[in-house]
């Protein structure tokens, strides 16, 4: 047992997302250690990145060797994306090792604000190999989350067509017959039950089952995972709600040959395509990978879209208090075009803000950005903090600030966006400093620039009073 461990946690690397660790390179070696270890680990590690650099940039992971004086290692550096990706062995050029990227904010925290958000922002999974077998380090109730939704939206699209069905009616319809009404209603008296046989539109039954099935086992899953909190009961009744739009037809297992049919097919939508695999996930009984013993399905969550979503769903809250109109960049109602002379030597095309809230004579200028830079600027101060830092935090002022050029209103407010722990949050409501302002004139207007901490974990309702005080509404 011990053996099958160690093989485990020899073909999985585990990192939280803008994170860095270092992995022993003597892990890449198959087989009996030669005598020169270290020569051959730094072959096999720089084949290793070679083989894997484009993977590992589409999940903005870096990755260099590096030489202490007595091993070698592999040293990489997340972004801030979370997932899972397979990785080519340098021995055997197949998918033996796998990443898995977790928020550093952990699952806990992170799986009520994916219902609290109302799912804005969900796990895509990839079409890469599988991962090799894992053990448990993300919750199962987030594939869950991705193939309910899949299968909502599979539901709300699904296609209608016509079927041959029997059925007594009081009048002729169809295909008459006449035989059976002679021999067997008439005797009977039953003059106006009229066996008929014609084309009826209705739901595809077959794939209907199918989604059943397929819920059904979702909910089995989701029952033993009761303790992990709000956002299980959040997709039990979501499962409850779609198993009530497919209760008029049987929960049937589909074959293989049933999924192959409609994954090959020409003329099935993307969102068909992704509700036949969500259902072929669940059947399969495949995970996310990081989930259990079987081979798992690649996966990734940008956190900046997932943290925006986050913000949204803050001012939202926020809104319904104070009033105002809400405008989203997620949904692109926020784009305002730059207008370049001519036309073809511009760069940039349009500028678009996170989150715009119109009030009657202000407009509020939401930004989020997923870095660590409040929780770094609490600890330290300005002088402190590395040049880097302090470069990428002028740019997200200028960023903010350039947004304000845009409003026309009198009062203007741009706000940048930080997220915290909670109890970083905590600490800083205790200090009186969860929010920092600055105002310049600009002609007849007023711009207020404010830079605040939204932090992951924490209710919705509970960060609302203090963004308000922040913005001054």
């Amino acid at each position: 047992m011990k053996s099958e461990l160690l093989t485990r946690e020899s073909v999985l690397f585990e990192i939280a997302d803008n994170s860095r660790t270092r992995v022993p390179a003597a892990r890449l070696i198959r087989g009996d250690r030669p005598r020169n270890a270290e020569g051959l680990s730094a072959r096999l590690a720089k084949q290793f990145l070679r083989q894997n650099e484009g993977v590992l940039k589409d999940f903005m992971v870096e990755g260099r060797v590096d030489y202490d004086g007595s091993s070698v290692s592999i040293e990489l550096q997340a972004g801030g994306n979370t997932g899972a990706l397979p990785l080519l062995s340098p021995t055997s050029g197949r998918p033996d090792y796998g990443l898995v990227i977790k928020p550093r904010f952990g699952w806990q925290g992170i799986g009520p604000m994916l219902g609290a958000m109302g799912w804005k922002v969900i796990p895509t999974p990839l079409r890469l190999p599988l991962l090799p077998r894992s053990d448990r380090k993300i919750p199962p109730w987030v594939l869950s989350t991705t193939v309910l939704l899949r299968l909502q939206r599979l539901l709300e699209r699904l296609e209608r067509r016509f079927d041959f069905t029997e059925e007594d009616l009081p009048a002729p319809r169809g295909q008459v017959q006449w035989s059976r009404y002679a021999t067997e209603k008439l005797p009977r008296a039953q003059l106006l039950n009229v066996p008929c046989r014609f084309p009826d539109l209705r739901d595809d039954r077959e794939l209907k089952s199918a989604i059943h099935y397929t819920l059904r086992k979702q909910l089995s899953s989701l029952q033993s995972q009761r303790i992990a909190g709000v956002v299980v009961l959040q997709l039990l009744s979501l499962c409850h709600g779609l198993l009530e739009r497919v209760r008029d037809v049987p929960a049937v297992q589909p074959g293989q040959q049933f999924l192959n049919r409609y994954l090959r097919s020409n003329l099935t939508t993307e969102v068909f395509r992704q509700g036949i695999q969500a259902v072929e996930w669940t059947i399969d009984d495949r995970g996310l990978a990081g989930l259990g013993d079987l081979q798992g399905l690649p996966w990734v969550l940008p956190m900046d879209q997932f943290f925006e979503a986050w913000v949204e769903t803050v001012v939202g809250q926020m809104v319904k208090r104070s009033g105002g109109l809400v405008r989203s960049g997620r949904q692109r109602e926020t784009v305002t075009p730059l207008s370049w002379s001519p036309p073809y030597l511009g760069s940039q095309r349009y500028l678009l803000p996170d989150l715009i809230v119109e009030r009657e004579d202000e407009t509020i200028i939401f930004d989020a950005k997923y870095k660590s830079h409040w929780e770094e600027m609490s600890r330290d101060r300005w002088g402190g903090l590395e040049q880097e830092i302090r470069e990428q935090h002028r740019s997200d002022l200028l960023q903010v600030l350039a947004y304000s050029t845009a409003a026309e209103r009198k009062r203007v407010v741009c706000c940048l966006a930080y997220p915290c722990r909670k109890d970083t949050w905590q600490s800083l409501q205790e200090r009186q400093r969860p929010f920092h302002r600055a105002s310049v004139r600009a002609g007849n207007r007023r711009v207020d620039l404010v830079l605040t901490a939204v932090p992951m974990g924490v209710e919705a309702e509970e960060i609302c009073p203090v963004l308000q005080q922040a913005v001054g509404v």
